[in-house]
């Protein structure tokens, strides 16, 4: 299992290198709008959607669409997608979801749709200003998620939400945040690094509030993760799908990014 999840990681990291490597906006959107149309498909299905096939393949041409329009602007839709976060997804994670049958459903896998569509967007438009904003933005979410195996694995015995994702320990959140701290402050000091996230995010905000907006970005990644894994509870699977061998499925991949990358983009601010 290990060697089958080392060798899908590598494949698609090797796969974002290409694209990224090949400096083709049109090979990134269409990159983009495959593995978009793969999460909607599989979050419909775990919310019990009806034609939740051709519905994620309308969703990846929805996302093309948008990002080929010559007038946007996509703060707007990731600071919606920050509130939907805030007032909806998180207290879910204590009240529960709502019942997949009726309008009440419907209206929430319709939500999930508008937070997962500003995750790409914000994906999109934060490589339109810098790849290695992207990169950094989303190394954040690696980092936390790295840190928190090792360090869980390690000295993890009080569980974070036993009832909602039984492997997760407040062990493990610590070592994710230490790593991010840790890897956000070291790159400060790299001047080929002086235009990621971490280092604009200091320099715009200073100090004292980059540690607080760090911090807060890892908790997103956490709540990402979690609410990914109370979605799966309920449709009582364990994988969103077998799509990537040894990982589970593209949204058991981008569980953490759905929420950090809109609140990356509002963050970076308007160009």
């Amino acid at each position: 299992m290990l060697k089958q999840r080392v060798l899908t990681a590598v494949a698609l990291l090797a796969l974002l290198a290409a694209v990224l490597g090949s400096q083709s906006m049109i090979a990134f959107r269409l990159t983009l709008a495959v593995f978009f149309a793969a999460a909607c498909w599989e979050s419909f299905r775990l919310l019990q959607i009806r034609f939740a096939f051709p519905l994620g393949a309308v969703g990846g041409v929805v996302l093309l669409l948008m990002l080929g329009s010559p007038e946007r602007d996509w703060i707007s839709l990731a600071f919606l997608c920050v509130l939907i976060w805030a007032l909806r997804f998180v207290p879910a994670l204590r009240l529960g979801l709502p019942a997949t049958e009726g309008v009440r459903g419907l209206l929430f896998a319709t939500v999930f749709f508008i937070a997962l569509l500003g995750c790409f967007i914000s994906m999109a438009e934060l490589l339109q200003r810098s790849p290695l904003l992207l990169i950094s933005a989303m190394a954040i979410v690696w980092a936390a998620d790295i840190g928190a195996y090792f360090a869980g694995r390690a000295f993890g015995k009080r569980k974070l939400a036993p009832t909602i994702s039984p492997g997760k320990t407040w062990e493990g959140v610590l070592g994710g945040w230490l790593a991010v701290l840790v890897l956000g402050a070291t790159s400060s000091f790299s001047p080929s690094l002086e235009h990621s996230f971490s280092v604009v995010l200091q320099q715009r905000f200073g100090w004292a509030l980059w540690f607080v907006l760090m911090s807060v970005l890892v908790a997103a990644s956490v709540i990402g993760d979690l609410f990914e894994s109370l979605m799966k509870r309920r449709a009582g699977v364990k994988d969103s799908s077998q799509l990537l061998p040894g990982h589970g499925g593209v949204l058991d991949r981008i569980d953490a990014l759905v929420p950090v990358m809109p609140l990356a983009l509002l963050l970076a601010g308007r160009t």
